[in-house]
C-alpha cells in the first residue's frame, strides 16, 4: 500500500476513534453545521478522466471539517489487475481533513465545486452518523462497478438513505446512451476513447437513466427537490482551473489514420498478417473477458464481429497456403463486417471504428480476389 493512501486510512481510523471514544458517540453537530456534495474536475490520468464525488461535513463550532471519499482503492491488492478485470476489486471510503483534500486537488490543478444540501439539522446529524457508521462498520467497502457502483453512486445512496426517500434521481440526459455520455470526457485522450469504444459491449448502449458520473450528480442536484424545495443550494466554486484537453503528438486521430493508411498502402503480406493477428487476439480477449468478468459493461460485446477470432483461423490457412479456405474464411469475415456495419448504424462509436472496418474490408477483399477459385473456360 502506498504511503499516501496508508496515511489517509490511518488518519480516517484515528478520526473515527476520536469520535467514538473521545465523545462516546459521533459528535452532535451545531446549528451552524453544513453538509455538502463536492464535485471534482477531471484529470489526465485514466482513473481521473471522469472527475470525482465526495461529501463534506463542516461545523466551525465543533472544529469539524471533514471530507468523506468513497473512491479509495489499494494498488497493492494481490492480483490487482486480475481483480479489476474480473470485477471484484474492493473500493472503500476514507476521511480526509478538508484542507488536505483541497490541497491535493490544488496540486493536481483540478477544479472543485460545492453544493450545500438544504436539509434540517436532524438530517445533517443523521447523514454524519450514517457516514461514520459506514466507515466504522466496513459498510463503506464495496465491489466497484463502472456504472452501477462507484464513488458517485455511493454518495447518492447514502444521501437517499439519510433522507429516507429516493430524492436524488437522474433528471438530465436520460434520452442518450451511456456511451454518448462518456464520449466528451475523452477529449485529448483519443486512444482511451478508442479502447473503451471497442471493449464496452451492449450495456453502455442503453439509455443513461442512472447517475454514475460526478458531473451528472452535480447537474441533477440543481433541480432535485426535497420537502417542496431545492435540495441543493447554488453551486459554489472552491477551486477553478482551466481544464483544457491535453495535446499529444501521438494520442490523436492522425497517428491512428496514418498507421492504418500505412497498412493499406504497403499492401505487404507480413504487415497484413500482423494486423489480422492483433485483431484476432483482441477478439479472443474480448470474448474471454465477456464471460470471465463481472463487469456487465464488458458482456455481449458485438465488436467481436470486427475483432473476429476467426481471423486467427484465416491466418493458419494463409500460412499453409490453402487457397480454398483462405477464400472461404475471407468471405466469412467480410460477411461479419457487413453484419457489424448494420449493427453500428445508430451507435455512438461508428465513426471511431470506421477506419478499422475499412482497413479490414479492403485487406479481406484483396485476399479473397487473389485466392478465389478460377472457373475454367470450355471452348
Amino acid at each position: 500500500m502506498n504511503s499516501s493512501l496508508l496515511k489517509k486510512i490511518v488518519l480516517s481510523l484515528l478520526l473515527i476513534a476520536k469520535m467514538n471514544f473521545g465523545f462516546g458517540q459521533t459528535p452532535i453537530l451545531s446549528e451552524n453545521a453544513r453538509v455538502s456534495v463536492l464535485t471534482c474536475g477531471t484529470g489526465n490520468e485514466s482513473y481521473s478522466l471522469f472527475g470525482h464525488t465526495a461529501i463534506r461535513i463542516s461545523d466551525p463550532d465543533q472544529f469539524i471539517d471533514l471530507v468523506y471519499n468513497y473512491g479509495a482503492f489499494d494498488f497493492n491488492t494481490p492480483n490487482f489487475v486480475a481483480k479489476f478485470i474480473k470485477g471484484d476489486l474492493q473500493y472503500f471510503a476514507v476521511t480526509h481533513p478538508y484542507t488536505d483534500f483541497i490541497n491535493d486537488y490544488t496540486y493536481e490543478r483540478r477544479s472543485v465545486y460545492e453544493q450545500e444540501l438544504d436539509i434540517p439539522g436532524n438530517l445533517k446529524q443523521k447523514l454524519f452518523d450514517n457516514l461514520n457508521t459506514s466507515l466504522a462498520s466496513g459498510e463503506s467497502h464495496y465491489t466497484y462497478k463502472f456504472i452501477d457502483k462507484n464513488c458517485t453512486s455511493m454518495v447518492v445512496d447514502i444521501i437517499n438513505k439519510t433522507l429516507d426517500t429516493t430524492a436524488i434521481v437522474k433528471n438530465t440526459d436520460t434520452d442518450i446512451t451511456y456511451r454518448s455520455i462518456l464520449y466528451p470526457y475523452f477529449d485529448g485522450h483519443f486512444y482511451e476513447k478508442l479502447g473503451t469504444s471497442i471493449i464496452f459491449g451492449k450495456k453502455v448502449d442503453q439509455l443513461g437513466t442512472q447517475i454514475f458520473l460526478p458531473f451528472e450528480l452535480n447537474k441533477s442536484l440543481k433541480t432535485v427537490q426535497f420537502n417542496k424545495q431545492l435540495l441543493a443550494k447554488e453551486n459554489k466554486t472552491l477551486l477553478a482551473f482551466n481544464e483544457t484537453p491535453p495535446s499529444s503528438w501521438w494520442n490523436n486521430f492522425y497517428t491512428y489514420g496514418l498507421l492504418l493508411g500505412f497498412i493499406l498502402l504497403m499492401n505487404r503480406k507480413i504487415i497484413n498478417q500482423i494486423y489480422f493477428l492483433l485483431m484476432g487476439m483482441l477478439g479472443l480477449f474480448f470474448f474471454f473477458v465477456g464471460f470471465y468478468s463481472s463487469h456487465h459493461e464488458l458482456g455481449y460485446n458485438y465488436n467481436i464481429l470486427l475483432f473476429n477470432p476467426a481471423l486467427l483461423v484465416l491466418l493458419y490457412f494463409w500460412y499453409a497456403d490453402n487457397k480454398r479456405w483462405i477464400y472461404n474464411l475471407s468471405l466469412f469475415n467480410l460477411l461479419s463486417l457487413v453484419v457489424y456495419l448494420f449493427m453500428m448504424i445508430n451507435k455512438a462509436h461508428l465513426l471511431i471504428v470506421s477506419p478499422l472496418l475499412i482497413t479490414s474490408a479492403v485487406v479481406l477483399v484483396k485476399l479473397a480476389l487473389k485466392n478465389r477459385r478460377k472457373i475454367p473456360i470450355i471452348i
